[in-house]
């Protein structure tokens, strides 16, 4: 049974990632309202939002430590709040910020944080195969720590998922696949991208156990990917786990949702995992003074991270050619980069 302290935990991580989120799309829509400008603003570009995915994050990462790899898709703050990614360096990078995770060249969708082994990427299902070459990579060294993907269900019909699954299965790999499972590839409903209705059902195909958690619930989460991960670590194989979540908002900020009937926004909100979280604790004897002294904290620490990053230097325009694969044009700079296009051959 799980212990009180992992309920904490877990909520700790949940409501931080809540408020998070929260704080960043006050953030994001100054300037850029009424008339919607995605360039505007402190915060340019998209921003993916993840509130009613916390239980996933929450209840995987749980059971992983800073050697383990994890990689998720382009809505990672839960995930990587749950991870252990620091709170102000992240939030340094997606205001585009030198002090940033990647020297604010990255933004909310590539958030790089090698202290405790996190990676995201824009791209749909990308981060299953260099979880999967993380999970060779342990097994070839002989050591047990695993790697987890996370993904959309939007994703599972993608050829580098199905790739990254039949690899890690044939060499028994220390990988944990995640889909999060939000009903909704970005504007077209489930039923209309794929005919699986249970996404961990793609496991069948490849000989490894799938789990479905069919409910916002971080209690099952947890224990699911005590199952799954510790099967990795254990050296016994991959597993695949599918968490059914629902999106609160849109699929980016400034989406207007008209795709979107207004009674199944209403489901989502109504199905609130930090509520059912409450609900748990509070079952396990934990009063409210200490829930309400877990929710401040978090939002402290938050407010203070979004305080942290505003305050950051923006980068010099002439970093832009550092730590990227070019070659700057003439008169731009006097130093050439090491790897690149440079004097016509590839170094």
């Amino acid at each position: 049974m799980i212990g009180v302290t992992e309920l904490q935990d877990m909520y700790d991580d949940m409501v931080t990632a809540r408020y998070y989120e929260e704080r960043l799309q006050e953030e994001y829509l100054e300037g850029k309202q009424p008339a919607f400008d995605i360039s505007a603003g402190p915060i340019p570009g998209e921003l993916h939002l993840a509130a009613g995915h916390e239980a996933s994050g929450a209840g995987v990462c749980q059971h992983l430590r800073d050697d383990d790899t994890v990689t998720a898709p382009h809505r990672p703050h839960h995930i990587a709040i749950a991870k252990g990614v620091d709170l102000e360096r992240m939030t340094a990078e997606i205001f585009g910020r030198e002090t940033g995770l990647s020297r604010g060249k990255g933004g909310h969708m590539h958030l790089f944080d090698s202290d405790v082994n996190f990676a995201c990427s824009g791209i749909i299902a990308q981060g299953c195969p260099p979880a999967v070459g993380a999970g060779l990579a342990a097994k070839k060294r002989n050591e047990d720590s695993v790697a987890v993907a996370f993904l959309g269900e939007g994703a599972i019909d993608q050829g580098g998922f199905l790739e990254s699954l039949n690899m890690a299965a044939v060499h028994e790999l220390p990988v944990v696949f995640v889909v999060e499972d939000n009903d909704w590839a970005i504007s077209m409903p489930k039923e209309r991208i794929t005919d699986v209705a249970d996404g961990s059902q793609r496991a069948d195909g490849f000989d490894m156990p799938g789990i479905r958690v069919d409910s916002d619930d971080a209690v099952a989460v947890y224990e699911a990917a005590r199952e799954a991960v510790g099967r990795a670590r254990d050296r016994n194989g991959p597993s695949l786990l599918e968490v059914q979540v629902h999106r609160r908002m849109g699929h980016f900020m400034g989406d207007p949702e008209t795709y979107r009937p207004n009674e199944d926004s209403e489901a989502a909100k109504a199905r609130d995992p930090i509520d059912r979280l409450e609900g748990d604790l509070r079952g396990r004897g934990v009063d409210e003074t200490t829930i309400d002294a877990i929710r401040d904290d978090a939002h402290r620490r938050v407010d203070d991270a979004i305080r942290w990053a505003k305050e950051q230097p923006e980068p010099e325009p002439a970093d832009a050619y550092e730590d990227v694969f070019t070659n700057p044009p003439s008169g731009v700079t006097d130093t050439e980069p090491e790897f690149g296009f440079v004097g016509g051959e590839y170094r």
